[in-house]
């Protein structure tokens, strides 16, 4: 059966306090619940009482799929005004602490944060999902097996997460270091078929180590309830068109990977602890840095990647009806993902508040709204 290639987005927001610009729970604004007024199930609490999710329905399209997150993003930030509050849109915060931050009152976070400690009350974290139809579950797990090559270039060009306790960590994505803590992260193995994938889920029930397979929290993972592809190793970008993007390119990827497994061609499969190796160079540079060709043996710089894998997937760009969007790729490599533009910011004030301002304002007028932070200076 052929993958519908839908396209599903899902967004973690950071709600700040506009006087000092740390962040600042939201629950006293009711910003979840008034969401939910007006966005029904398309707004729900996160662990931290000062993240906010949001996450599109099933889009036909990634036009559909933009229109949505810019409805979403431009209602949270609204709501957050009105409260307020203001919503920005990084990886990690640059100066807040997590051990100030407070749990939301639901039980099954507080059964993580019993299960693991301060693994998981540090995990104060912002990222991007993008979930693509897959129907079949057999075409899935080949799907998933091949695409793991890429993690590592989605990962350069969404990293957005320099900072972490008001330090410069000297990494482009430190969020992904922050969530390696967790168990059952990082790449996936491979998997010969869903049988043997279901194998080694239903092992991890019986024994105790899960209870249903929403606990294993790869880069990628073929999602238990839906029927998709869930990619969950970005940052979650500031800027609308990078999240349109970089959701295009993950589409392409999906389809063009599709297209070599419907003709018996397939992709090159690598272990995991080579593909890591890349995954550590995208987390450390993003797109200053070299990634490995491993069937080359060269290390390649890594815009020169992005432009390798745009002519890997031009085949399928104009069938999906994105190549507008995915042009935005371009625009990432030219302009800096969001670490390389915090940096920019640190660099010329050297005053992390401005940072959290220029987050702010590049979050909230990608979609056209609120344009100007009026932040208290």
């Amino acid at each position: 059966m052929r993958p519908s290639f839908s396209i599903g987005i899902e967004e973690e927001y950071q709600t700040i306090d506009p006087v000092t610009r740390d962040l600042r729970s939201h629950i006293d604004a009711e910003i979840i619940e008034k969401g939910k007024i007006r966005l029904k199930e398309a707004v729900k609490a996160e662990m931290h009482q000062s993240v906010v999710e949001v996450g599109t329905g099933v889009c036909r399209n990634i036009q559909e799929a933009r229109d949505e997150v810019r409805q979403l993003r431009c209602t949270i930030a609204g709501l957050a005004r009105e409260n307020g509050l203001r919503v920005a849109a990084a990886g990690t915060h640059p100066f807040a602490d997590w051990r100030k931050q407070e749990i939301y009152p639901d039980p099954r976070y507080y059964t993580i944060v019993e299960d693991m400690k301060t693994v998981a009350r540090a995990n104060l974290i912002f990222g991007l999902h993008v979930h693509i139809g897959v129907e079949d579950r057999e075409t899935a797990i080949q799907l998933m097996n091949a695409a793991r090559y890429f993690v590592p270039h989605m990962l350069a060009l969404s990293a957005n997460s320099p900072f972490w306790l008001g330090m410069d960590t000297g990494l482009k994505s430190y969020r992904c270091k922050v969530f390696d803590k967790f168990p059952r992260t990082n790449i996936p193995d491979y998997f010969q078929s869903w049988g043997e994938y279901q194998s080694f889920v239903d092992l991890l029930v019986q024994t105790g180590c899960i209870d249903n397979a929403k606990k294993i929290w790869w880069d990628i993972r073929p999602h238990p309830y839906f029927q998709t592809l869930e990619f969950r190793v970005c940052d979650i970008p500031m800027r609308l068109e990078e999240t349109v993007a970089i959701a295009a390119l993950i589409q392409a990827t999906v389809a063009k990977l599709y297209k070599l497994y419907e003709a018996n061609q397939g992709f090159r499969l690598y272990r995991r602890a080579l593909i890591m190796e890349n995954k550590w160079r995208a987390a450390r540079y993003g797109l200053d840095g070299k990634l490995i060709d491993f069937g080359r043996k060269i290390e390649v710089p890594m815009r020169d990647l992005v432009d390798e894998y745009l002519a890997l997937v031009d085949d399928v760009v104009d069938e999906l009806g994105s190549r507008k969007e995915i042009e935005g790729i371009r625009k990432i490599v030219q302009m800096g993902n969001g670490a390389d533009r915090q940096l920019r910011v640190f660099k010329e004030t050297g005053d992390l508040t401005k940072v959290v301002d220029y987050i702010i304002e590049e979050t909230e007028s990608s979609v056209g709204a609120y344009v100007g932070t009026g932040v208290a200076q």
